[in-house]
């Protein structure tokens, strides 16, 4: 499933693996502290447009698609210069 618009497209979220799970294990203090949100995460059938979701919606906490925000930043960084390079 490939999202239409990053934006608003959510329907991914019903098949989310975290759907029904406490928010907090995606929310970690320090970015060491993510596994057990990766390993949810790695299992996801949805992980891909959650983590597109994340990254168009600038979304600044939390892990996301099995990304933290820093692995988050550095992807858009990476996209941007991948950007560029081909232009």
């Amino acid at each position: 499933m490939t999202l239409t618009n990053p934006r608003t497209d959510d329907d991914w979220r019903r098949d989310a693996a975290c759907r029904d799970l406490d928010t907090d294990i995606f929310f970690p203090v320090t970015d060491e502290e993510a596994g057990p949100a990766r390993e949810i995460c790695a299992s996801c059938p949805v992980r891909e447009q959650c983590l597109e979701f994340a990254l168009a919606t600038r979304q600044d906490d939390g892990v996301w698609g099995g990304l933290t925000e820093t692995e988050r930043r550095r992807l858009r960084r990476r996209r941007r210069e991948a950007t560029r390079r081909a232009a």
